[in-house]
């Protein structure tokens, strides 16, 4: 596999971290943010049933207004060539000042999220993660992880939050999963979003007693329980998207686990990624 060096200048991106035909860096201009936006929309349209409005169905794109904010992190496959086609995971990250340029972050407009905007350091919002179905394994999400941690650590990151979701819209259907990040992943109060009041949806659906975390745990989507191995905690309060079928949760990870067992393990610290 090929190596390749990362700068430290936070200015700068870093250059693309490669495994194999696989490669994950920053999207490098329209052409490629044009890309992200067929993949999010192959996958969260077309696969996985969000509702399209007249716009969306005739560009066959998933865009908004946060796109022409954020930096897109995409994993590429070098071995299809180039195209629409070759990138095939993608996470949204957007910063402080970029959504200052546009008066908001996503999560916004789902949660109050003012005591996570008091914190004076850098955050990051993540969001809009999505992989092609063929690659929906551990090799490319460690990779997205891999960009990830390289992006916190050039950017001085203190703290990433955003919402992840989980399948359906039926929270008594989600009971399990929803009681269980509740009373065991509760963000602490200092950071803890909470679900705006016309949008909330109560979390604690059963006795936590009578909750089988192991069951549970298996049912959580594979996104949250990353966020979990890396100490992250949740919101309070769920919401449901209709638009995208999904019940989402509120998000926190403080970086440092990010940077410890990522960029330290990769060797990302100015020098070069293993093989």
């Amino acid at each position: 596999m090929s190596q390749a060096a990362v700068t430290t200048d936070p200015t700068e991106p870093f250059t693309e971290l490669r495994s194999g035909n696989l490669g994950v860096r920053l999207a490098a201009g329209p052409d490629e943010i044009d890309a992200v936006q067929a993949l999010r929309y192959r996958v969260f349209y077309q696969e996985l049933g969000a509702k399209a409005d007249s716009e969306t169905s005739r560009t066959q794109r998933d865009k908004d207004v946060y796109d022409t904010v954020a930096d897109h992190l995409l994993v590429v496959d070098h071995g299809l060539g180039e195209g629409l086609r070759n990138v095939v995971g993608t996470y949204r990250l957007i910063h402080r000042k970029a959504a200052r340029r546009i008066g908001r972050f996503y999560s916004s407009s789902e949660y109050d999220i003012a005591r996570i905007e008091a914190i004076p350091g850098r955050i990051l919002e993540l969001g809009r993660s999505c992989v092609d179905g063929y690659y929906r394994n551990r090799s490319v999400m460690q990779l997205l992880w891999r960009g990830i941690a390289a992006y916190v650590y050039l950017h001085k990151i203190e703290l990433m939050f955003g919402c992840a979701s989980l399948p359906g819209i039926d929270p008594d259907a989600l009971a399990p999963e929803l009681t269980y990040l509740y009373y065991n992943h509760l963000a602490p109060v200092s950071v803890r979003p909470r679900a705006l009041p016309h949008r909330y949806v109560e979390m604690r659906r059963l006795d936590p007693d009578e909750t089988e975390v192991r069951a549970a745990l298996t049912r959580l989507p594979p996104l949250i329980k990353g966020y979990l191995r890396l100490g992250g905690f949740v919101g309070d309060g769920a919401v449901i998207d209709p638009q995208f079928n999904t019940t989402d949760v509120a998000v926190v990870v403080q970086t440092d686990l990010v940077t410890d067992k990522y960029i330290k393990h990769y060797q990302l610290l100015g020098r070069e990624t293993p093989d």
